[in-house]
């Protein structure tokens, strides 16, 4: 066994292999760049190299300063995460000629694998059900086109070294095929430096469900079951779970069968993952083979016992894998959610900045795995990722409440983040029901994210924790010492409770241990509850009712955070309530004539000039983020008065880019 091995990536990935290699005993090296000097994964390991500027290729994508890193730290073995350089077969010859092991597969299956194009024609060979479509490089979008109509609309245009949701667009016209080439190959340069896509036909109504391997160097491969990954936004995976709630035992034997005959077929050892798209007759199609750790690998090791990182490092130190395929067994069921630093308001756009507070949850079945702590920054430089938050249960029903309950403890400030937008996704009755699909984000939220709907229920339990934690903030103010004789002694028991444009009268009362709400019409409810003031979770008991709210102050009242919603609460006097509804609201200024930067970004282009007529839906400029392209269009016709940003300007969000006459 290794007695050091170096991790070649950053964020929660580093964080979560150091964790197991220090559990087998075994030393690690941490690599970090400019941006991650302060970073997580760096405080954990037992060493740490700097390998350069925050720019990935200077830095995570230099083989040679990897290299370099192990040789100053005698590191005798690499793991390369996900991401970066970890299906780069160049890097794994590199190790290997240095004498250094790689925690992963043979040079020669990462190269087969990692080309789709040749991947499809690979599997086709094993026996192994493939998408019906081109798999020749397409040269530009006239030939994209062609191939378009040839195949039928909808295609899909995929980057051939692709991989996390880049370098891929459906296109279902001409017009969508030509827009489509272009932004797949610009992003497929930017982020795997090979522009090549390809194209296949569109399956209707899909599943993405993939398959994990686990092969050694002896020749033995098994498989550990599905993980359902069909909730996905621009082919980016969001939640994940495993079992599938579609499969049937003859389908899963079925898939996993392909999926070890694949393996078999380019001699695979380490973990790895066959994704499969499936359609609503539970036929399935290979869709690829990820030669490396998957980013949702924490719900088959939830459902299995299995740690995958600790079998990777065994297998690359020429252990034998001793689990048969009889002994691998589903239990339970695991979902993991992903959160990011992004605002699901404002079209899903990144969002960087500092994690001003930072407190993830905990309980049963509850795993976080991050590579962030309070006071830590999101910059722009990489994945927006924040934590992966994964529940597990005995059933699906359970594991989908604990996750749901967990989202509400989840407390961040600092940055916008999509914990609202997993919430009602977890909310949807389809969801719920198991009737998945990848068009389920386009079609439960036609026309995105507006926040989560406030039911009568929900503004109901608002009103009784806002004017619970008023009474409990009023005897805390009341206990204070040093007061003047007479004053703030007494707790007042009337108040109102303003909040969705209504006011609801109130009487607060302490009865023994908890807090009694009674409204108007007589109506009681009982808030047991240990909150004290300053505390950011308001956990509470209503009506035998176990609930968690996020509480923030916001001017003179509260924000109440809870099940995604997010509700301002005032709870004033009486009089001061009268006060309230006299005072005019603050309008927001008109910026209709301005289009600004919707995030932090480099300015790829701007299509426009001044004095230009320009009509809705045309392009304006094209913002690039975290390696993603981002076209910004006009949303009504108008004219061009001023272009205020050129090509190549780095851009804060909100900044102006042009100016409608």
């Amino acid at each position: 066994m290794f007695k050091k091995i170096l991790i070649a990536n950053r964020g929660e990935i580093a964080c979560r292999v150091i964790r197991t290699a220090r559990r087998m005993g075994i030393k690690t090296v941490a690599v970090y760049s400019d941006a991650d000097a302060d970073a997580l994964h760096r405080r954990e390991a037992d060493e740490a190299v700097h390998i350069g500027p925050p720019a990935a290729a200077e830095s995570y994508l230099s083989i040679e300063r990897i290299l370099e890193a192990c040789r100053r730290t005698g590191a005798e073995a690499v793991h390369p995460g996900y991401g970066f350089l970890s299906e780069k077969a160049g890097f794994a010859e590199a190790l290997a000629k240095a004498g250094i092991a790689f925690i992963g597969p043979e040079p020669r299956a990462i190269a087969a694998m990692g080309d789709k194009i040749e991947s499809k024609k690979l599997a086709k060979e094993a026996g192994v059900s493939t998408v019906p479509g081109s798999l020749d490089v397409i040269p530009n979008a006239d030939a994209a086109v062609k191939i378009a109509r040839e195949v039928g609309y909808p295609v899909m245009i995929k980057a051939s070294a692709g991989g996390g949701g880049k370098g891929m667009r459906i296109a279902r016209s001409d017009a969508e095929t030509r827009d489509g080439f272009r932004s797949a190959s610009n992003e497929a340069r930017s982020s795997f430096a090979d522009d090549r896509v390809f194209i296949e036909k569109y399956v209707e109504e899909p599943r993405h469900i993939e398959i994990q391997v686990l092969g050694d160097a002896h020749g033995h491969v098994i498989h550990l079951g599905e993980r359902e990954c069909s909730i996905q936004r621009r082919h980016q995976k969001v939640i994940e779970e495993s079992p599938s709630p579609f499969l049937d035992a003859r389908t899963r034997a079925a898939m996993g069968a392909q999926a070890v005959a694949l393996a078999k077929a380019v001699g695979y050892r380490s973990a790895g993952t066959v994704e499969f798209i499936v359609d609503k007759e539970r036929n399935f199609y290979f869709l690829e083979m990820n030669t490396r750790l998957q980013v949702e690998h924490p719900v088959t090791e939830m459902v299995t016992g299995l740690d995958l990182v600790e079998w990777m490092i065994r297998i690359a130190a020429g252990e034998r894998l001793l689990l048969k395929q009889a002994d691998v067994t589903l239990d339970g069921w695991a979902i993991e959610a992903r959160l990011y630093a992004e605002d699901p308001l404002r079209g899903f756009l990144p969002s960087i900045g500092r994690l001003v507070r930072y407190a993830p949850p905990e309980g049963d079945g509850i795993r976080v795995d991050s590579g962030v702590f309070e006071g830590a920054e999101i910059s722009i430089h990489y994945d927006p990722m924040i934590a992966k938050l994964v529940a597990y249960g005995a059933s699906r029903t359970e594991a989908i409440r604990r996750l749901g309950e967990a989202l509400d403890a989840f407390y961040i400030r600092g940055l916008s983040h999509n914990v609202a937008f997993l919430a009602a996704v977890l909310q949807k009755e389809r969801f719920a029901a198991g009737r998945l699909s990848t068009d389920f984000i386009a079609e439960e939220f036609p026309h995105g994210f507006a926040g989560v709907e406030v039911s009568a229920d929900a503004l109901d339990l608002a009103v009784a924790a806002a004017a619970s934690a008023q009474r409990i903030i009023a005897e805390s103010e009341a206990r204070i010492s040093g007061q003047l004789a007479g004053h703030g002694r007494i707790v007042p028991e009337a108040w109102t409770v303003a909040v969705g444009g209504a006011q609801h009268a109130v009487m607060v009362t302490r009865d023994g241990a908890a807090v009694t709400v009674t409204r108007a019409d007589g109506r009681s409810q009982r808030v047991a509850t240990l909150w004290q003031p300053g505390q950011p979770l308001f956990r509470a008991t209503i009506d035998d009712r176990p609930l968690i709210f996020q509480l923030d102050r916001d001017g003179i009242g509260f924000r109440l955070t809870r099940a995604g919603a997010s509700l301002a609460v005032k709870v004033l006097p009486p009089r001061a309530a009268e006060l309230l509804l006299q005072m005019p609201e603050k309008q927001p200024p008109d910026l209709s004539r301005f289009l600004l930067s919707p995030m932090p970004g480099l300015l790829v282009s701007v299509a426009v000039d001044e004095g230009q007529e320009v009509k809705a839906g045309e392009e304006l400029a094209v913002v690039e983020a975290m390696k993603m392209e981002n076209v910004l269009r006009a949303e009504r016709d108008g004219k061009v008065a001023k272009v205020r940003a050129k090509a190549g300007d780095s851009l804060a969000v909100d900044q102006v880019i042009l100016e409608f006459g």
